[in-house]
């Protein structure tokens, strides 16, 4: 592998001291599908000589076999390894990529363009401080386009990088650069990005990639790579607000007793006074202790072990602030939310919502609008579907300290996750608590609430015969075991008793009859044997299937 510095070779501690202390950029590139992403790594993999000879061998071969780029060689191929990546001409997975300039270090993530993938373009963007968005200079800004700039500007990407790529495709014509450019500024108009950059390239050819193309003398600014090691993130960082979310008691000994996390923002010094949230007990930094030893400060991003002057109660999931810095403390905040699933997005539903490394559980209580990506006008819907984005209200059984997510990228996002099957079904990006005197908060709880919690609707099922105890029991049993809210009754039931537990939304087994009810029964069920109990029990189950008794 060559490699843009000659200490490499003649003095490797001294090199290795100068890569360490590089400033890191972490960067991703997206867009719509087939914009070049993938390519445009390559050949900056590429051309800052990152690349192994035997690597750029395998390369070649491979770009004879399944490359996308006729006689040239197909630096895409470099990013997309999975073997249905290259099948499709594709990317699946977000892929990351690591190399180096004389000036600074990069992480680089390639995320996919398709609409199915948009959940993984969003992991991708969660830690980025910058985003190159990739247009197509003969499709001009599509769908795709404006939905990851979207959710770039949602996750707080503080820089973006528009590129204009291939195009050769289009003689190089500087009309049609600027067209796209004017056509992706009228869309940009309504979302907040901070630092908005453009730069026409051809990825496959490296134009204006590495240095200034001569094929295109009307651009004058720099090439992409010079922006890429010139772009301001030092003043990124909140260095106001200190937040510590506690990840772990770290207790070796009877000697020492400390907290470990990563601090998410501000600076902390021995001596200063800090308050533990949300407990809001207070005491003083005692020492600050690092890998390397002790320290006489922490700032953001280091991974740092607190202790403290006083005994206090402190676990994972609370968080370490200053007294007279405080951020919310909450149970209800309002949010927008990316959701991920297939199943939709259901108000009331209960999921675990994970911020920082505190875990609780919640629901979202009421959706207030759905964001259209390509207009950003705002329509009302009772729910959201898999790629669509909304500004929720989420409330939690507990309280959570957080901040803006403007403010504090790590206080102020979290994930919902499926308590059932542990998957990542939705992404949250915090505005603001909600204001408990909101009079919705105080609204009847509504029977599609009650379902949407529960999973299913309230009904009653009729257990018969001389095994009616065993096979109501093995009934509950199943539907417990599926997530469901379900009680079996042995004596005879009121009108009255059965009504209030439906009004509570549950499923009723009731092996005894039932005064005066002449409402619907979901099933009726018996068994003469016990060989038959498995047989009734799974068609009692898809018989409430069938009646859309499950939600």
């Amino acid at each position: 592998m060559s490699h843009q510095s000659n200490l490499i070779s003649e003095d490797i501690l001294e090199y290795l001291k100068q890569h360490e202390h590089k400033e890191l950029l972490r960067l991703l590139t997206c867009g719509s599908v087939d914009d070049g992403k993938s390519t445009l790594i390559g050949r900056l993999l590429h051309d800052s000589k990152m690349i192994y000879e035997d690597q750029l061998e395998a390369i070649k071969k491979d770009s004879a076999k399944s490359g996308n780029a006729g006689e040239k060689l197909d630096l895409s191929l470099l990013v997309d390894g999975l073997q249905a990546e290259r099948e499709q001409g594709i990317t699946i997975d977000v892929a990351y990529r690591y190399f180096s300039t004389a000036k600074r270090k990069f992480i680089i993530a390639d995320t996919p363009g398709h609409e199915q993938y948009t959940r993984n373009m969003a992991t991708g963007a969660s830690t980025a401080q910058l985003a190159i968005i990739l247009i197509d200079a003969r499709h001009g800004v599509l769908k795709q386009t404006k939905r990851h700039t979207f959710i770039a500007s949602l996750l707080g990407i503080q820089h973006i990088l528009v590129a204009v790529n291939k195009m050769d495709l289009v003689d190089y014509s500087e009309e049609r650069y600027e067209e796209i450019k004017q056509e992706y500024l009228n869309f940009a108009k309504g979302l907040t990005l901070h630092d908005l950059k453009f730069v026409p390239i051809s990825a496959l050819d490296g134009d204006n990639v590495v240095s200034n193309s001569p094929a295109m003398p009307w651009y004058k600014d720099k090439p992409l790579m010079e922006i890429l090691e010139t772009v301001e993130i030092s003043r990124d960082k909140n260095l106001s607000d200190f937040r510590m979310p506690v990840q772990y008691v770290n207790r070796p000994n009877l000697d020492f007793r400390g907290y470990s996390g990563t601090v998410s923002s501000g600076v902390i010094r021995k001596g200063d006074p800090i308050m533990a949230l949300p407990s809001r007990k207070t005491s003083t930094v005692k020492s600050i202790v690092t890998f390397e030893g002790e320290q006489e400060e922490a700032f953001s991003d280091q991974a740092v072990t607190l202790t403290l002057a006083d005994e206090i109660d402190i676990s994972r999931g609370d968080v370490l602030v200053r007294p007279d810095n405080v951020p919310c403390v909450s149970n209800r905040m309002q949010a927008h939310i990316v959701w991920m699933s297939e199943a939709p997005l259901l108000p009331g539903r209960q999921y675990y919502i994970k911020q920082a490394t505190h875990l609780a559980t919640g629901s979202v209580s009421r959706i207030h609008h759905q964001i259209d990506v390509n207009t950003l006008e705002k329509s009302e819907t009772d729910t959201l579907q898999l790629n669509e984005i909304g500004s929720c209200e989420v409330t939690l059984n507990q309280p959570l300290v957080f901040d803006p997510y403007s403010r504090n990228r790590t206080t102020g996002a979290f994930i919902i996750i499926d308590r059932l099957t542990n998957v990542t079904i939705g992404a949250g990006m915090i505005e603001s608590a909600v204001d408990d005197a909101d009079i919705a908060a105080f609204a009847p709880i509504t029977d599609a609430e009650r379902e949407a919690r529960n999973g299913h609707k309230p009904g009653l099922i009729k257990v018969e015969g001389e095994l009616a105890d065993k096979l109501a029991y093995a009934l509950e049993r199943n539907l417990f075991e599926r997530g469901k809210s379900v009680v079996v009754v042995e004596e005879t039931l009121a009108e009255a008793t059965l009504t209030a537990l439906l009004k509570a939304g549950l499923l009723v087994i009731a092996t005894q009859s039932v005064e005066s009810y002449e409402g619907e029964v979901a099933a009726t069920v018996s068994a003469a044997d016990e060989k038959e109990l498995s047989t009734q029990v799974n068609r009692v189950i898809g018989e409430l299937v069938e009646k859309h008794y499950f939600v």
